[in-house]
């Protein structure tokens, strides 16, 4: 495929070559659990997006990890190459995918030796036993599948192969939304057949991208001097992206255990078809992102400041334009959105809709948070991108989430994602400001 010149090509055009391909890969990546949600809804019931929901941390801790090496490594490799240095480059690389093997292995390990008191400790029930165990069966067991997908999605991306990534994805998503109907509607394998089906995709995947490797345009090759002392640096500057994954699992176990002790089950089939809709604006979000991403790096490491000045500019009012929209569906439709789950009960119903609204005003910021700590970690201040990330991911959420319902009730268990990204926009406004371009 056509490699795109990031240091010469005009901003606006580069821009562009990669908001679709990006926006593609991860809005793809969110329908495999999208494409779960509803067809467990439609062929299972609540009680099965609620078992979903309870393990949907473990798919943000797979990722994530890829996300951390993979991130955390092709910022560098993409800053290197833009300095020359390809042998840096390609030892960065090398310690990325040493490390994103290892962790895989143990995660497995771990998940298949724990199990039981695993997803205990993240809220199963006996009530939801039934649906808990075959769906997170598979998903322990393909965890290195889930880890190896978000890495290679971003070491692709930055050896300039947008579309061939977009491909993998879309290729893994439509073979999970094919699979769901087989295995859930046709075979009557009920919860262990979806996680099967996000498996095998993501394991298609996996193969596809890997196929950049054999291209005559790779330069993702292995180079082992100093690549123990490359790990830290990679670790290091994908720790943000880290967090930001796992704390998306933390904060759902939090969600989860409140709305339990507030609301029951009912509350956490609500939150379910509230995390599962925001997860395609989320997706979205964080495409526009890794599209601005690699822009970013290259420039960055080239030392052309006003290339990377209208680079940040271009993904701000991309991301804003993208959160009202997100914003405006909450706010006019949420009974539609309760429907493409489930056929709703008067009581779901009576509590999805004011929750949608609430929780929906979040992406009115959420945006700039996260574009804000892309462009830190992808200039190589990972202080500020973990600032960010640690306050929207994990401190303020944690305090809100028990904070709020004391004051209002479970309707402050859905204002507090919202009330957490406006303190964080806050905070990276005030970050930027300092920044010199």
């Amino acid at each position: 495929m056509k490699q795109i010149n990031m240091l010469e090509s005009p901003v606006r055009q580069v821009f562009f070559s990669y908001l679709v391909p990006s926006i593609s890969a991860t809005l793809v990546t969110s329908i495999y659990i999208l494409a779960d949600t509803m067809m467990i809804g439609r062929g299972v019931g609540g009680s099965g997006i609620a078992a979903m929901n309870i393990l949907l941390p473990l798919y943000n801790t797979y990722f994530g990890i890829g996300m951390m090496c993979g991130v955390g490594g092709s910022v560098l490799f993409g800053f290197s190459r833009g300095r020359g240095d390809e042998k840096r480059a390609r030892s960065y690389f090398t310690a990325a995918l040493c490390v994103v093997l290892a962790l895989s292995a143990v995660f497995l390990i771990l998940g298949r030796i724990f199990f039981n008191p695993l997803i205990t400790f993240m809220g199963n029930t006996p009530l939801l036993n039934e649906y808990t165990v075959p769906y997170g069966t598979v998903l322990t067991t393909a965890a290195p599948m889930f880890a190896l997908s978000s890495f290679l999605q971003a070491f692709v991306r930055n050896d300039g192969a947008p579309k061939l990534a977009m491909a993998g994805v879309i290729s893994g998503g439509v073979t999970n939304v094919i699979l769901d109907y087989v295995y859930i509607f046709i075979m009557k394998w009920g919860m262990g057949g979806a996680a099967l089906a996000t498996a095998t995709g993501t394991t298609l995947t996996v193969l596809i991208l890997a196929s950049h490797f054999f291209s005559k345009d790779n330069h993702l090759k292995l180079e082992f001097s100093d690549v123990w002392r490359r790990v830290p640096e990679v670790l290091g500057n994908g720790l943000a992206s880290f967090i930001l994954e796992i704390s998306n699992g933390f904060v759902m176990l939090l969600f989860n255990r409140q709305l339990l002790a507030y609301v029951g089950e009912m509350g956490i089939t609500v939150y379910g078809i509230i995390t599962n809709t925001a997860l395609v604006a989320s997706s979205i979000s964080n495409g526009i992102a890794q599209a601005v991403q690699p822009l970013l790096s290259a420039n960055f490491g080239a030392g052309n400041l006003k290339r990377v000045g209208e680079a940040r500019k271009l993904g701000v009012r991309t991301g804003f334009a993208a959160g009202f929209i997100f914003t405006a569906i909450g706010m006019l439709i949420p009974v539609q959105l309760s429907y493409l789950f489930l056929d709703p009960t008067p009581e779901i119903l009576t509590m999805a809709v004011p929750a949608i609204r609430l929780y929906f005003l979040c992406f009115l910021v959420s945006e700039w948070n996260i574009i804000s700590g892309m462009y830190f970690q992808s200039t190589v201040r990972p202080r500020f991108s973990l600032t960010i990330t640690l306050l929207r991911g994990v401190i303020l959420n944690s305090v809100f989430v028990f904070l709020l319902p004391a004051l209002f009730g479970v309707d402050g268990i859905w204002l507090t994602v919202t009330v957490s990204e406006f303190i964080t926009a806050g905070v990276a406004f005030v970050l930027m400001k300092r920044e010199k371009h």
